[in-house]
């Protein structure tokens, strides 16, 4: 996990560049979500490691997938699979984002629930949430079927659980006390 945090971030941290220099962040950020998609289909995985593919053949195949025409995604792409990073792009793409939003001055909250909840339930729990973290947030749903109802919230290293477990851990943790 590391060793791929460590090969994607210089691509990240250079799509980001150029990115930021056009002022189409959203644009970018949405471009590496679809190639990330792309590059984590079964079968892509599959064409991705087939010897008789050259790298053209691939890149050419990544690029028409994403429907995008731009120069410089098509460069950015073929740069990608001479160097056998494709794999790499939902790794590029969190990168890309996480630089985004530290840029925007939001913070990722990571919403941990035992049983899925719909977006407007994120959005109010993400509005109650944003002065106790003194900042906007975004989120990202986990489903953890090991809460017992509520739900817990990470963001960064601080950590909000309101499940019925990590209540009873703060009490059995006040009675060891």
């Amino acid at each position: 996990m590391a060793e791929s945090v460590t090969i994607a971030r210089p691509y990240a941290e250079a799509v980001y560049l150029i990115a930021q220099q056009a002022g189409a962040q959203a644009v970018w950020s949405e471009r590496l979500q679809r190639l990330a998609l792309i590059a984590q289909d079964g079968d892509m995985a599959a064409v991705m490691d087939n010897p008789q593919l050259s790298v053209e053949q691939v890149a050419d195949l990544f690029i028409s997938l994403s429907q995008d025409k731009d120069a410089i995604l098509g460069n950015f792409i073929r740069t990608l699979a001479e160097n056998r990073r494709l794999v790499l792009l939902p790794e590029i793409s969190r990168l890309f984002d996480l630089a985004r939003s530290q840029e925007e001055g939001v913070k990722e909250a990571v919403v941990y629930s035992a049983f899925p909840i719909d977006d407007s339930q994120v959005a109010s729990l993400l509005q109650q949430l944003e002065p106790r973290f003194g900042g906007r947030l975004s989120a990202r749903v986990e489903i953890d079927p090991s809460l017992i109802g509520g739900v817990k919230v990470a963001v960064g290293d601080q950590v909000l659980d309101a499940s019925v477990r990590g209540k009873l851990d703060a009490m059995a943790v006040a009675l060891n006390n």
